[in-house]
């Protein structure tokens, strides 16, 4: 099934399904979390997400403004693997493109040296009709297993295994924390928001991410950082720190280079030397 989709912003909630999906974001911007991966997507990104990968595109604040005139547009392909798509994989021919589906499990992002072929191969896709449909997909995948470095976007697929209606609860656990980011936000607040106690939420959080709370509000954090960073809407650092919700520069410090690799002064610098 080929989608297009041109709307304010994206679907605004943690989903899943039976298909694999590979989408080409061809404008917005926002914070992607796919299984244990949380990172920032931009324009011109192509992502798949594996069968029942939990996974959500959240555009960036502006996009919900009231009197917002931006728009996202995506182009997405998916493929139910369980139906009769399947059967065609299990040809000699298509030992290749099995095993890369097979892959896909945890997310991958496409390397941006190889953006150009895969989008003109989607394309295809998407203007052609019927049998040739189907054949021009099967060009796409032969072009995405003969790509060599992807980057992986989770660490483990053991998420594949949450119910609806944790998912539900993990979505309300995500957007809670992406709207009060900024604020201090105590064990027991999020604890209420999963309808747990807190000793029962750290458990429930590690085990369908693999990760504290602590650490992904830190990686909710640093993501937003990097954006006001990028965006050059600081008059410093410090003020970063303090917008994005630490109590103080030398945390915002540690925690920045700890999740990034390096300290936001060189992140800064690195930025700049890029776009001059």
């Amino acid at each position: 099934m080929v989608q297009e989709d041109k709307m304010p912003h994206f679907y605004n909630h943690l989903h899943r399904h039976n298909e694999t999906q590979i989408t080409w974001i061809l404008k917005g911007e926002g914070t992607l979390i796919a299984g244990t991966c949380m990172k920032r997507f931009q324009s011109g990104d192509i992502y798949i997400f594996g069968a029942n990968q939990p996974h959500i595109l959240k555009s960036d604040p502006v996009y919900f403004d009231k009197n917002s005139t931006r728009e996202v547009h995506a182009l997405t392909v998916f493929v139910d693997l369980r139906g009769p798509f399947g059967r065609i994989l299990d040809l000699p021919e298509m030992n290749n493109v099995k095993k890369f589906m097979e892959s896909t499990r945890m997310g991958i992002q496409v390397p941006s040296s190889h953006l150009n072929a895969v989008i003109e191969k989607m394309l295809m896709v998407k203007e052609a009709r019927n049998g040739i449909r189907l054949a021009c997909f099967i060009q796409l995948l032969q072009a995405l297993c003969g790509i060599k470095k992807y980057k992986t976007l989770s660490t483990t697929h053991t998420e594949y295994a949450i119910t609806e209606s944790e998912g539900l609860r993990m979505n309300d656990i995500y957007q809670y924390t992406m709207t009060h980011y900024t604020e201090n936000i105590t064990l027991k607040q999020i604890a209420g928001v999963a309808h747990l106690t807190p000793q029962a939420f750290c458990r429930y959080f590690k085990k369908h991410t693999l990760k504290t709370y602590v650490a992904f509000l830190n990686e909710v954090r640093i993501n937003e950082a990097c954006k006001k960073i990028v965006s050059e809407s600081f008059d410093s650092l410090a003020s970063v720190a303090y917008q994005t919700g630490f109590t103080n520069a030398v945390t915002f410090n540690r925690v920045f280079k700890k999740i990034t690799g390096q300290p936001p002064k060189k992140f800064l610098t690195e930025y700049m030397q890029k776009i001059n």
